[in-house]
């Protein structure tokens, strides 16, 4: 995205360095907020973040307990 922008305004005739030092400081801020949200959520932790606010807080179950534990028996064929 960043290259495209630098080419874009390279083409429609923004000056060289400009454009030059356009993209050095967007491609190093993109790096500095990936290397800060890395270090804030750790590996894969960002994912985990994402991931926990699609979970259920609690589990709804409308079942007595005693139901949990027993087999449920095969119907027998005649």
């Amino acid at each position: 995205m960043m290259l495209l922008m630098v080419v874009f305004l390279y083409l429609t005739g923004v000056d060289q360095w400009i454009c030059l030092s356009f993209g050095i400081l967007s491609g190093s801020l993109l790096v500095w907020v990936i290397f800060r949200l890395n270090a804030r959520y750790g590996e894969h932790g960002l994912m985990k973040l994402l991931a926990e606010k699609r979970h259920p807080r609690y589990l709804i179950h409308r079942k007595r307990v005693f139901r949990l534990f027993t087999r449920r028996r095969k119907k027998q064929q005649s």
